[in-house]
């Protein structure tokens, strides 16, 4: 019988390739395999003796690609993606075993966290992980089905990105340290107040005391925080006002813990969206987190109308 898959290179020498051309670098494709840099050489020596064909240009202290190598790159990228695609199918073939969500840490503490026990109850057969980091995942390299991310445009390539929900910005306190505002609180009065400052942030103080009709002013003192949670924190704890956004407070003014006093709402230019890669739709694990977040999100966000 003819071996029609006798001319496809070993595994091992397309990895080595494909790190290779990433880095430039013979040793530092090495460290990413966990290899000797002579063992890289050696994969891609063999590879160029294979095809019959250089695919770099040797230096002293550095690589280059020649033209043919370039071109063997683009598909051997795909064919590699698509054994990583299959495997990810093939591990995914059921409803069952582990199912990795990657968000920020804010989007955990303050939403997913206070609801995936509802998903945890109703889907017994599926353990779930929460991923909390500022960084995005990258779903090549990373064991990760689905992530929520927080975007003004919601567009990455290779990924299919789907709208959670938006959000709105508007001023918050603790219940305690609204009890000690006037009856009659004006937005004004705010710069009288302790304000909370979120770095990072595309919209912030002046932007909602503009909103409110109070434009032109100074530089706003108060306390700065580089995360969200830890602002959060200090609200929840009667230390000032911040601005909260919608999905990270909105529980904590239903329970109680949180006052917004007013009804002047910022649009906020970014969004929530449910990113995956593309062509995993059929997954069933995929299947049936995509569907009970699109539930969650909906019920939170007709309650917080």
């Amino acid at each position: 019988m003819i071996d029609k898959y006798k001319q496809v290179p070993p595994l091992r020498a397309l990895k080595a390739f494909e790190a290779a051309s990433r880095y430039l670098s013979f040793t530092k494709a090495a460290d990413e395999l966990h290899v000797t840099q002579a063992a890289i050489s050696h994969q891609i020596k063999n590879l160029e003796e294979l095809t019959g064909v250089k695919l770099f240009n040797r230096f002293n202290r550095s690589l280059k690609m020649t033209a043919e190598g370039k071109l063997y790159l683009m598909s051997i990228r795909d064919a590699l993606e698509s054994l990583e695609k299959a495997t990810r199918q093939l591990k995914n073939r059921d409803s069952s075993g582990t199912l990795n969500i990657s968000v920020l840490p804010s989007f955990a503490t303050k939403w997913l966290s206070r609801r995936i026990w509802k998903f945890q109850e109703k889907h017994s057969e599926i353990d779930v992980r929460i991923s909390a980091f500022e960084w995005l995942v990258d779903f090549k390299k990373e064991d990760c089905d689905i992530a929520i991310r927080y975007s003004n445009q919601g567009k990455w390539p290779g990924l299919t990105s789907e709208l959670l929900f938006s959000e709105e910005v508007y001023p918050v306190c603790g219940r305690r340290y609204y009890k000690n505002m006037p009856t009659d609180l004006q937005p004004e009065d705010l710069l009288k107040m302790n304000l909370l400052h979120e770095d990072y942030v595309n919209e912030d103080w002046h932007d909602w005391f503009s909103l409110a009709g109070i434009r032109h002013l100074d530089k706003l003192r108060g306390t700065r925080f580089s995360h969200t949670v830890t602002m959060l924190e200090s609200v929840e704890n009667n230390q000032g006002f911040a601005l909260g956004r919608t999905p990270l407070v909105q529980d904590d003014i239903n329970r109680g813990l949180l006052v917004a006093p007013f009804d002047i709402h910022m649009k906020s230019s970014m969004s929530y969206y449910l990113v995956y890669p593309n062509g995993n739709q059929s997954d069933k694990k995929l299947q049936i987190i995509r569907e009970w977040l699109f539930d969650e999100a909906e019920k939170f966000s007709r309650e917080a109308a």
